[in-house]
């Protein structure tokens, strides 16, 4: 049965973003639940028959020897990347299963400190690399680009191009390795130090979202299209919901939805309001990954939450997801943000005091986030969540994110 192996683990993701801050693959955390054996083929098959063309490229990251020897050894052509960290290959025989998964045709990634890169004889079996920059490195890449912006003598940077890097802490870092040095992608964003650079601008909705939804205003789309637009950007839609319950609009009631106040407004309004919006919209490309974390959060608690077929309860839980980070982009407490806003208790209870029918959906969400399965342990225990439908929801929300891939 297909839930045998998916109520065997315990998976968490990362996003992967490229040059352009666009999605470009996912790493999936995979822990083995207890002492159960996974059926590696099956959980290949599972990620096979939920993917799509326009689905994420995935990097399997599995958190055990045992389920990464099975995986080599079973794993057709054709499957996921792999990552092997590089503590692990001091085992003989897991490298000699290396070396035979590489000369099958898998694709595989060294994942280990830029610092102690691996001879030749384990490099060759390896199609990339997933590094971790020392303080060391992490300085002089700084230093090298502190010297390209000054102009002065170019001073080497250790950053290797066309490889992956993770724990990138610092926005000039992340814009070293991939602006100047042509990294292929970086695990994970420097949000903390992106925001904090931004922390004297006040927070806009991005451009491109804001001329999105014009464009399909113009286009006569539908309500629900509309809605999605405006949900794929949470500052976009906090000063849409401030907007519509202000004393401009005059409405009697409060406006808890965004579906609600795209009725209310009427699309000759909106459109008016959205071309106030333009000429300060946001085009910082640094922000884009921030954005998009919060949508895929956003869906991840409407997933986890069974909200039946009740879609204004689906659309909350959406909002309570995708809302639940903005104190961090407007650098208030969140308690302050939402209670601007005439929103269901729900939201606040489960975003601010972590209570409430949502509060386990959106734990749930944040959780998964992480490298370490603890937190979603624990949550599975103390919520009474099914394992097998966690896992369910996650790789149904990573396989509906698209990316565009070239050349196909």
């Amino acid at each position: 049965m297909v839930q045998s192996v998916l109520g065997s683990l315990i998976l968490g993701y990362r996003p992967l973003w490229n040059a352009a801050r666009r999605l470009t693959a996912v790493q999936l955390h995979v822990h083995t639940a207890g002492e159960a054996v996974v059926d590696a083929p099956h959980l290949l098959r599972t990620l096979q028959e939920l993917w799509s063309a326009s689905s994420p490229p995935l990097l399997l990251s599995p958190q055990s020897p045992q389920l990464l020897i099975d995986l080599l050894a079973q794993a057709p052509r054709g499957s996921p990347w792999i990552s092997v960290p590089d503590a692990w290959l001091a085992d003989a025989d897991l490298f000699t299963r290396v070396r035979a998964a590489h000369q099958r045709g898998l694709k595989l990634v060294w994942r280990g400190p830029l610092e102690r890169l691996p001879p030749a004889e384990v490099a060759s079996c390896f199609d990339n690399s997933l590094l971790t920059l020392s303080a060391a490195d992490a300085m002089a890449a700084l230093r090298a680009a502190g010297g390209a912006i000054r102009g002065a003598a170019a001073e080497p940077s250790p950053v290797i191009a066309g490889q992956m890097y993770e724990n990138v802490a610092s926005r000039p870092l992340m814009e070293h390795c991939l602006d100047r040095h042509g990294a292929l992608a970086i695990a994970g964003w420097p949000s903390e130090d992106v925001l904090y650079s931004l922390r004297h601008q006040q927070p806009q909705p991005a451009h491109a979202t804001v001329l999105k939804l014009m464009r399909a205003i113009d286009a006569e789309q539908s309500l629900e299209a509309f809605e999605q637009i405006l949900g794929e950007d949470p500052v976009l839609a906090y000063r849409f919901m401030i907007y519509t319950n202000s004393a401009a609009l005059g409405l009697r009631t409060g406006v808890d939805s965004l579906r609600r106040g795209l009725v209310m407004m009427g699309y000759g309004s909106l459109q008016r309001w959205l071309g106030d919006q333009l000429p300060h919209a946001s085009t910082d490309p640094n922000l884009q990954p921030i954005r998009e974390s919060m949508v895929i959060r956003a869906h991840l608690t409407e997933r986890l939450l069974d909200a039946g077929v009740e879609n204004d309860l689906r659309r909350e839980v959406y909002l309570c997801g995708l809302l639940s980070q903005l104190g961090e982009l407007l650098s208030e407490p969140l308690g302050t943000v939402l209670r601007r806003l005439p929103l269901s208790e729900r939201i606040y209870d489960a975003a601010v005091l972590h209570t409430g029918p949502y509060a386990a959906s959106l734990e749930m969400a944040c959780a998964l986030e992480s490298e370490d399965a603890a937190a979603v342990r624990q949550l599975c225990e103390a919520q009474e969540l099914d394992l097998e439908e966690v896992n369910r929801a996650l790789l149904r929300v990573i396989s509906d994110l698209e990316v565009e891939r070239p050349g196909r």
